[in-house]
């Protein structure tokens, strides 16, 4: 059964949705997944563990449904990419840093994609060190190299990493999918906030039931 926050809480969000949504849009976007890709964004034990300061609660809300969805993704044999949001030890952080004032490095236990996402051997797991999962990796010529003209967005959190890379697929000229009750930000003001943005100018927003009935789950 499709979770999320809770059904009636999906039907809020699209239907705050709506009015930025274009009906040429619709028309024009058609889901193919032979074509697509699954992007899981920072779905680690630093967001999801209960003993992290920066524990998400939302983030908790939406597992069962990103699990789902990764299922489907293996089953037709379309590419499923995770991203770790990591600093190598002598990595400066950056300007990421300054502003959190709080760094996540790969050898912290809290770095790990959680135990109910853990990729397989197929999968592949691309370590980043900034919002975006495009700055800095080889997620583009992954994606290329697949044929993967759509992608679909997962994970955490809406309004930082899940957005700044569905940006820049956009500007990379992928169609992009945004899974509105299969990402999750600190609080469900900012997340509303960040859908509203981008179902007006970079992604077209689904719910996780939408894409398991295009994968045939």
């Amino acid at each position: 059964m499709v979770c999320g926050d809770s059904g009636d809480k999906t039907d809020e969000w699209m239907r705050l949705l709506q009015p930025y949504r274009s009906p040429r849009r619709d028309e024009r976007y058609s889901f193919s997944p032979e074509l697509s890709a699954l992007l899981v964004v920072d779905m680690q034990r630093y967001f999801l563990d209960k003993a992290s300061h920066a524990y998400l609660p939302m983030g908790s809300a939406i597992l069962d449904n990103v699990k789902q969805i990764a299922a489907s993704f293996r089953r037709i044999g379309r590419p499923l990419m995770f991203t770790k949001h990591a600093l190598l030890d002598d990595e400066p952080a950056g300007v990421m840093d300054k502003w959190w004032n709080d760094s996540l490095r790969l050898g912290d236990p809290m770095s790990e994609i959680v135990d109910e996402l853990t990729p397989e051997e197929n999968d592949d797991v691309i370590r980043k060190t900034r919002y975006s999962a495009f700055v800095g990796t080889d997620l583009d010529s992954k994606l290329r190299s697949a044929k993967a003209g759509s992608i679909v967005i997962t994970g955490v959190m809406t309004h930082l990493c899940c957005e700044s890379t569905a940006r820049d697929a956009f500007m990379r000229d992928y169609d992009v999918y945004i899974v509105v009750d299969g990402t999750a930000s600190s609080d469900e003001e900012l997340h509303v906030s960040s859908l509203r943005t981008l179902t007006d100018g970079f992604a077209m927003p689904i719910t996780a039931e939408e894409v398991l009935g295009w994968l045939g789950a």
